[in-house]
């Protein structure tokens, strides 16, 4: 199974008045999430799952994918490790899913696959971890495939 994590793209500070789901993206945060998902689009399988958290920055770093998603309550902000990974019915499912949420949400399931525990690991905006399961010795192993920030595009 594929198991890609990638946080929304840089978005407005909150501000009196605007509701925290409200907030929209900024111009570099569209910037950086046109370069992510064009990173993302040679990539992905063609059978990928795409899931994203409903508020408006989430949703609107996913629409430059260009594909067809579902919007989880499940994925939003107070999100656990749990919750994600039951949105993405891990390790069970057989297809590639991809997530867009928040951290702290992210950064603690990437702690957990990377450290063996959860932590309010930090990630940076639009950042993106790509994990995938494998049989080793009658035992299934997390691994890590790649890790990519839109700087580094």
């Amino acid at each position: 199974m594929e198991l890609i994590l990638w946080r929304h793209a840089e978005a407005e500070k909150s501000a009196s008045g605007i509701p925290d789901l409200d907030r929209k993206l900024t111009e570099n945060g569209k910037k950086q999430a046109a370069s992510m998902a064009a990173w993302l689009k040679s990539r992905l399988p063609k059978s990928t799952r795409l899931h994203v958290a409903p508020s408006r920055r989430t949703r609107q770093t996913a629409d430059f994918l260009e594909l067809v998603y579902s919007v989880e309550r499940k994925l939003g902000m107070g999100a656990d490790t749990t919750d994600l990974l039951s949105v993405a019915n891990w390790p069970e499912g057989s297809e590639a899913v991809l997530i867009v949420c928040h951290q702290p949400s992210i950064g603690r399931l990437v702690s957990m696959f990377i450290g063996g525990a959860e932590s309010d690991m930090p990630i940076k905006k639009c950042g993106l971890f790509w994990f995938s399961t494998r049989e080793r010795e009658h035992r299934t192993q997390v691994v890590l495939r790649a890790a990519m920030y839109p700087d580094l595009i």
